[in-house]
């Protein structure tokens, strides 16, 4: 496996959808719907974990904020 940043961005609401947390990596993307249940970090993680099941990736990966502090980057450590 090649290993890959995911990328996460909060999209506000628009008049159709809510609000939502794209997880965006080379290998491909997943959009999903903000779950006000949890934190922002732990929704975002939500976001990233579900990407991570899509492409089928293994590893311990790591959360940091992006600059413009709507979003986090995951990096894996392992390997």
């Amino acid at each position: 496996m090649i290993t890959q940043a995911i990328e996460t961005k909060f999209i506000r609401a628009s008049g159709v959808r809510g609000p939502r947390i794209k997880a965006t990596a080379w290998g491909g993307s997943i959009t999903i719907g903000y779950d006000h249940a949890l934190d922002t970090d732990k929704a975002h993680k939500a976001a990233a974990d579900a990407l991570i099941d899509k492409l089928d990736w293994e590893g311990n990966f790591v959360q940091g904020g992006n600059v413009k502090g709507d979003g986090y980057f995951f990096v894996n450590i392992e390997g």
